[in-house]
């Protein structure tokens, strides 16, 4: 078919653009702008570490204040606890008198008053507090429950800032004060309130410096922490992605946040100056890249346009052979010098010399000569020859036999420089005018002979060009011939395209050998020709898959013409699944069958193929044997698809996967023994998405192992912070995947990281590696080990592990799945089943954890049949690792306390 002119023209202009010669231009300008975006990413890393790390200096600083004074002002009251517990009865005099005294140093305590049976009746100082007496903390809301709590805790409690009575905010430090009583017992005399200037402390902490390079945010109202409330700075500096740090008080902390001034800059300064010295260095790099590749295009030119001569060349050579030998002209050479002659077969022939390509001299020509010629001849030839000789001339041999000949000389000079003169010329027989056209005949004949030739073996070619050698049907270039031709038609025909692939061929073929495969490929082709009308198309596209093509003209009742297609379908499947034999042995298999027309009113005929295929792969997915129509459905799935995908990839450019840890617990102690790692995608517009969200899809993407990656960062790097925090974490299990298992760069990444031997396990599904004879897989768990990484298997029970394998692999723990844990409170046969998975770990040195753990009488059951570990709801759901740092530090002081 006629290409359409736009393009042959696109075609053309493609070619242009994208010539050899600038691809490595083009190339290395890739290459620079890629150097130059990750300069400029560098760039703006170091810039914003910089940057974040001098925010966390100055907030470091004003931590310190904070601590410093608020700790201060604390450290001054508690004298005055003592001294109230041996004087319970001190009057205001004498209140007033230590008060002072501690007041008299530079501190931001606003005033103290002591609640005996939390009712106030001494403070200080006196002037502008006389509200305060008589304040009775059982009927101040606002304040009752943190008096109770320092009551009833014995310990100091730290809350504000707070409203207070006699105006302002401030902080309030609540000692309880206890009487000892002679047999050693306590008895609770009441408070003593200490309230902490709030813009003193503000102040001299240095968060009202109007000179303060940084937006300060702090959170935690009540010493809560993070779940307290923001009192200082604005909501935006939160939002802002800002540098935090702790700030330790008497019974809690607050969250303190800093931004700079105005924000965090977009661009870092000297953006531009960087831009500029990549655009200079980048055109010192192309600019003679460019001159090269014009100077290898106007070489390339060149030898093109020497190739072009020379083929023409050739071609004018091969017409004058085809001349000279249809006109039997013999060739000669005449050296003048020597009056040596170089003489073709024809001249041999035609002076009667044999043919046996022997010397010959200007006395041989002159020989042959007929005498009563030979005087016109010599004079027309002058020995030497003459520099412009250029002659034609007839005259008459004598040969040996007698015969005579009359020929036709044509002859010219010529002389190359350097070299000495020479005549070239022709000689042919015009006696044998009708020998030569009975020659030139048989030529003719000849020729059109081998041209019949030619055109057998021209179609010979086309017709395997276009056909499968093995079954005889059309190939895939024919299929897109004949499918570039339907979407061309003008008439309104449709077409309903089966895409059909055989189940189970590859199992034939490898336990049969390809001779086997090559006889079910060509019974398949003759079932599918013997389902077929004669106007249908079938082609074999590929090893084992087929495909064909029905049409229909317009006005067909399409409804009508599905439904044939379906049961021709099912027709294929029911042939397909009978028995084949081959040499002795059955064989079966069956096809699975993808369908797509273009009968739909959005239908593109061009994507007829691709349809089929997508629905093919639904068909095999469903369990095979079967078809399957490409409907809005498949269709709407592949674009949900490509869209998570494309999400999945932005997310992993903008760090949005993160690690949530589980704990899990001493199956006796109840302490915890380890945290397992669990990814999750913290999507921007879906909220907390959990693995089932997107597993599926990354492992199509192959970034499984990015994922495992960024888990076991984020965790050592949580491990470290937990340590730092005197928090014990002593393990963390992270999963890997199989196709991590198989990286050839995995041990190489891991020896990389800093870490501790007997922190991190590896959990492997039992599914992906045990009983698989992988010798990668075999080497990088041992280079694993051998690093102090411990290996567990997950999911333990799902699979199909051995005793064997176990015992191949030894790994350091078991964790037996959920599915095996759920029924053992009601079912006596899975309770013997977990016993005697125990028994096998423990007779292996390997521990046996507990997945799914959902109640306290499901830890005991669990604990009574050997379990070491366990982990489920009940003790702890999975947490960010801010929860389960608060988690971790509610356990300590619920231990201490």
């Amino acid at each position: 078919m006629e290409v359409p002119r736009r393009h042959r023209l696109f075609r053309q202009l493609a070619h242009a653009v994208f010539r050899k010669t600038r691809i490595p231009a083009i190339v290395t300008l890739i290459v620079i702008v890629a150097a130059g975006v990750y300069a400029h990413r560098q760039n703006a890393a170091v810039f914003d570490r910089d940057l974040r790390s001098a925010v966390l200096s100055k907030v470091s600083v004003v931590r310190a204040k904070l601590e410093g004074n608020v700790n201060g002002n604390i450290q001054l009251v508690r004298g005055l606890v003592a001294t109230l517990a041996t004087e319970p009865n001190m009057s205001q005099a004498r209140f007033s008198e230590l008060v002072s005294n501690l007041l008299a140093d530079r501190s931001q305590l606003r005033h103290i008053v002591a609640a005996p049976d939390l009712v106030v009746r001494l403070f200080y100082p006196v002037e502008g507090n006389e509200r305060v007496y008589g304040l009775d903390y059982n009927r101040i809301e606002e304040q009752r429950e943190a008096a109770y709590r320092a009551r009833d805790t014995g310990t100091l409690v730290f809350a504000g800032p707070v409203d207070l009575v006699q105006g302002g905010q401030g902080f309030i430090g609540r000692f309880p004060v206890f009487l000892t009583r002679k047999d050693g017992g306590r008895d609770f005399w009441g408070i003593l309130s200490a309230v902490i200037d709030t813009q003193a402390l503000f102040r001299d902490s240095g968060l009202l410096d109007p000179d303060l390079p940084i937006d300060i945010a702090i959170v935690g109202r009540d010493a809560l922490g993070t779940r307290g409330e923001l009192f200082f700075g604005k909501s935006s500096v939160l939002q802002g992605n800002p540098v935090t740090a702790d700030v330790v008080v008497p019974s809690g902390t607050w969250r303190i946040a800093a931004v700079p001034k105005g924000g965090w800059p977009a661009v870092p300064p000297r953006t531009w100056q960087l831009w500029l010295l990549i655009a200079l260095a980048g055109a010192l790099i192309m600019a003679p890249i460019v001159l090269s590749a014009r100077l290898i295009e106007e070489r390339t030119k060149n030898i093109g346009e020497l190739r072009r001569r020379e083929r023409q060349m050739r071609r004018m050579s091969r017409r004058l052979e085809l001349a000279v030998d249809s006109s039997r002209i013999g060739v000669w050479e005449l050296n003048a010098d020597d009056d040596s002659l170089l003489w073709d077969a024809r001249m041999n022939e035609l002076y009667g010399y044999p043919t046996d390509g022997g010397a010959r001299t200007y006395a041989d020509w002159q020989r042959r000569i007929h005498p009563e010629d030979l005087a016109r001849v010599l004079e027309a030839f002058p020995h030497p020859p003459l520099p412009d000789t250029n002659l034609q001339i007839e005259y008459r041999l004598t040969l040996p036999n007698g015969e005579v000949r009359h020929v036709r000389e044509c002859a010219k000079s010529y002389q190359d420089p350097g070299e000495p003169l020479k005549l070239v010329g022709v000689n042919w027989d015009v006696t044998a005018d009708v020998t030569l056209r009975e020659h030139l005949k048989r030529a003719n004949m000849l020729s059109e002979a081998r041209n019949a030739d030619l055109e057998a073996a021209k179609a010979r070619i086309e017709f395997n060009a276009l056909h499968d050698s093995l079954t005889g049907l059309p190939n895939r270039r024919f299929l897109d011939e004949v499918l570039a031709r339907h979407v061309e038609s003008k008439d309104g025909e449709r077409a309903g395209l089966l895409h059909i692939d055989l189940d189970r061929f590859k199992q034939i073929n490898d336990t049969l050998g390809h001779a086997a495969g090559d006889a079910m490929l060509v019974h398949a082709a003759a079932v599918l020709k013997g389902s077929l009308q004669p106007e249908d198309f079938v082609a074999r596209v590929g090893g084992d898959e087929f495909v064909v093509i029905c049409m229909t003209p317009a006005g067909t009742d399409l409804a009508a013409w599905t439904q044939k297609l379906a049961d021709l379908a099912d027709e294929i499947i029911a042939k397909m699944h009978q028995p084949v034999t081959f040499k002795g042995h059955e064989c079966r298999f069956g096809v699975s069958i993808g369908i797509a027309t273009d009968t739909g009113e959005d239908a593109n005929p061009g994507d007829l193929l691709v349809h089929a295929d997508i629905a093919l792969y639904r068909a095999k997915s469903r369990g095979r044997n079967r078809h399957q129509f490409f409907n809005d459905a498949l269709q709407e799935e592949i674009i949900t698809t490509k869209r998570i995908a494309d999400e999945i990839l932005s997310g992993l450019e903008r760090n949005e996967f993160v690690a949530y840890y589980q704990p899990q617990f001493d199956a006796t102690t109840h302490d915890v023994i380890g945290v397992e790692a669990l990814v999750r995608w913290r999507h921007p517009s879906k909220g907390l998405l959990a693995p089932r969200a997107f597993l599926k899809t990354a492992e199509e993407l192959n970034v499984v192992a990015t994922l495992d990656r960024m888990i076991l960062e984020q965790t050592l790097a949580q491990l470290a912070q937990w340590d730092e925090m005197g928090l014990s974490v002593p393990k963390a299990s992270v999963n890997v995947s199989a196709r991590r298992l198989h990286d050839e760069e995995l041990i190489s990444s891991l020896r990389e990281l800093e870490l501790e031997p007997g922190r991190i396990s590896f959990e492997l599904v039992e599914s992906i590696f045990l009983d698989e004879n992988d010798e990668l897989i075999t080497w990088n768990v041992e280079q694993i080990k051998g690093l102090g990484i411990d290996v567990e298997i997950d999911d333990f029970g799902t699979g199909h592990a051995s005793i064997v394998s176990l015992l191949k692999l030894l790994p350091s723990r078991l964790k037996i799945d959920r599915q095996l844990i759920m029924p053992v409170l009601r079912s006596p046969a899975q309770r013997k089943l977990v016993r005697s998975i125990v028994e096998i770990g423990k007779s292996l040195g390997i521990e046996v954890l507990a997945e799914g753990v959902e109640t306290l009488h499901h830890a005991r059951v669990l604990k009574d049949l050997g379990c070491t570990g366990l982990q489920g709801y009940v003790f702890a759901r999975p947490m960010s690792s801010d929860e389960l740092t608060d988690f971790l530090k509610s356990r300590v002081l619920a231990r201490a306390s």
